[in-house]
Order: structure tokens, then C-alpha cells, then sequence
């Protein structure tokens, strides 16, 4: 599975699990941590688990290898490495405090078609 094929597949995920605005940055000239993040956020602790477990079960069902988990517990940002994806799935609050897209303002927005 490419790269596009797995973003697709993540944001279809979080889609399902009604997260909102949903953002994928390409960071492959921005930075050397991943060459996607995939950012979007929860209304709630509850919500941010289901998206953060939607992704993670969707992805690991077609064979792909989550690295890590961090901050499934607190649920307050939920950060799931899939190597060159990094997905990024907040609590409301905490992403207009962190504000990922201005602090990686540089990064292009990538869209993506979910039909």
C-alpha cells in the first residue's frame, strides 16, 4: 500500500468516526519526522478514542504496521505513527492550543477525495 492509498484509507476512518476537519499536510520537504501528517480532532475524550481506535483497527485490518500509540489514555491528543504517516487526532481544546498548521505553516495541504 502507497503512501496516498494509506492516507486515504486513515482519513476515510476518522471520517467514519465523525472526526472533524480533517487535514493532511505533506511534510516530505518540511520535515524529517514523516512524510504526511494527518491531523484532525474529537469533540470529545470519547470521540478522540473512537477515531484514534477507528484508524488503528482500519489500518492494521489491510496489513499495516502501527509503530506506536501515544496518548490513547488521556485522550486529549492522540498521536499514531504509521511510519511515513503520522496521524495527529485532538481533543478540540488542545488543537487550537497546539495549532499544528500554523507551527508547520510551510507544509502544503493535500486533498483528499473520499468518493
Amino acid at each position: 500500500m502507497n503512501n496516498e492509498q494509506l492516507i486515504k484509507q486513515v482519513v476515510k476512518a476518522a471520517d467514519d468516526k465523525r472526526a472533524e476537519d480533517i487535514l493532511t499536510l505533506n511534510m516530505k520537504d518540511v520535515s524529517i519526522i514523516a512524510d504526511y501528517f494527518v491531523i484532525c480532532e474529537g469533540t470529545n475524550e470519547r470521540q478522540v478514542q473512537a477515531i484514534a481506535r477507528g484508524i488503528k483497527e482500519d489500518v492494521e485490518k489491510n496489513g499495516v504496521t502501527v509503530n506506536r500509540i501515544e496518548g490513547f489514555e488521556q485522550a486529549r491528543w492522540v498521536l499514531i505513527d504509521l511510519g511515513n504517516i503520522v496521524c495527529h487526532v485532538f481533543h478540540r481544546e488542545e488543537r487550537s492550543y497546539y495549532n499544528l498548521e500554523r507551527l508547520w505553516g510551510d507544509a502544503p495541504i493535500v486533498p483528499i477525495d473520499l468518493d
